[in-house]
């Protein structure tokens, strides 16, 4: 009997302890629980930090306040990155906020570049005015009474001998009619016979060619050479007007494999006036007087009075000009030679009427 007492009495006392082991277990848990939502409640609250709303109304006065200077100049920033460096702030502002986390910036409504800059300085402005290219006033400044304009580019390639010429655009083309479709012919003088012709554009007073063309010419001969460009109108019957003409004197131009040349002139008229009696003939003039040379470059002639042919060698005179200072000339001969005189190394071109008399 006393025996099953002990055996009863040594199991509740383990039971209890089991039961007082258990309890204590569960408590140390519920308590570690209680500390980490404590903890956790703690970090979770609202940190002290400065002033955002200020922040952000500091900046909307500044991106206010600049506005207006906005369409004049471009703000130049020192990002927060590069504070640690010796930057002076031109303008004498402040930081947009000392010491603050440009990331607590709000990012509310619309973004504006100076929303992300916090603790940035402003240390001047940039004029965009002045980094404008300067305006070609080529296309826009025509003198009255201009007929047209037109550009081209010119290169010579010593080793083949090329002259390469690339026919850009005309402007402000003046036609006989409403419409126009222009075309152009190259030439190289002294020879007329042959020339290169570019497509024609249609219905265009501006047209844009932007086409390559080559004229074989020894490095000897190519300073001698003179460019000539015809400008033409089709007409729907399929004829061509001319419109205005262009000559360009290849002397004195430096002209390599490295300098291309792009170059500009206003068309000129052809002469109109009809021939007279025994013809008329063009040719220029030029006078180095370095060299003591006179240059001599007939260009054209019209109206000459042929003769039928016939067995003997047509030997016989069509007509004669004199050119030349005041003791031999006057009029248009004696204006030409003294243009000649006042234009040294340029070739000087006029149309002179030929007479028959000895």
């Amino acid at each position: 009997m006393m025996t099953e007492q002990a055996v009863a009495l040594a199991g509740g006392i383990i039971g209890g302890i089991f039961l007082f082991v258990l309890i204590g277990i569960t408590a140390y848990l519920l308590w570690k629980k209680f500390c980490c939502l404590l903890s956790y409640e703690k970090l979770s609250s609202p940190v002290k930090t400065t002033n955002a709303n200020a922040l952000f109304q500091d900046q909307s006065t500044s991106e206010t306040q600049l506005k207006s200077r906005r369409s004049r100049s471009v703000p130049f920033i020192i990002p927060p990155t590069l504070h640690g460096r010796d930057w002076i702030n031109l303008t004498n502002e402040e930081h947009v906020q000392e010491g603050s986390d440009p990331y607590m910036i709000p990012q509310s409504g619309p973004r504006s570049s100076f929303h992300s800059l916090a603790g940035a300085y402003v240390v001047g402005t940039i004029n965009p005015e002045l980094y404008k290219f300067p305006e070609d006033k080529s296309e826009t400044d025509f003198p009255e009474g201009n007929i047209g304009r037109l550009w081209f580019s010119i290169e010579y390639e010593q080793e083949s001998e090329r002259l390469l010429v690339s026919l850009i655009k005309v402007r402000k083309l003046q036609p006989p009619a409403d419409s126009c479709s222009p075309f152009v012919k190259i030439y190289l003088l002294p020879d007329e016979r042959s020339y290169l012709q570019s497509k024609t554009k249609r219905k265009t007073l501006n047209p844009q060619f932007d086409e390559n063309f080559v004229f074989q010419v020894s490095s000897k001969t190519l300073l001698q050479r003179t460019l000539k460009f015809l400008v033409y109108h089709v007409d729907k019957q399929k004829k061509h007007h001319l419109l205005g003409q262009v000559t360009f004197p290849l002397k004195n131009q430096t002209l390599t494999d490295d300098n291309k040349l792009v170059i500009w002139r206003d068309l000129e008229k052809e002469n109109l006036e009809p021939p007279s009696e025994h013809g008329d003939i063009q040719f220029s003039l030029s006078y180095n007087d370095y060299l003591g040379r006179l240059t001599v470059v007939v260009l054209r002639a019209r109206g000459l009075k042929l003769q039928e042919e016939s067995h003997a060698v047509k030997t016989h005179l069509l007509g004669r000009v004199i050119v030349g200072p005041f003791m031999y000339t006057r009029g248009k001969e004696l204006e030409h030679w003294n243009e000649m005189i006042s234009k040294p190394k340029e070739l000087v071109k006029q149309w002179h009427a030929l007479c028959h008399s000895m």
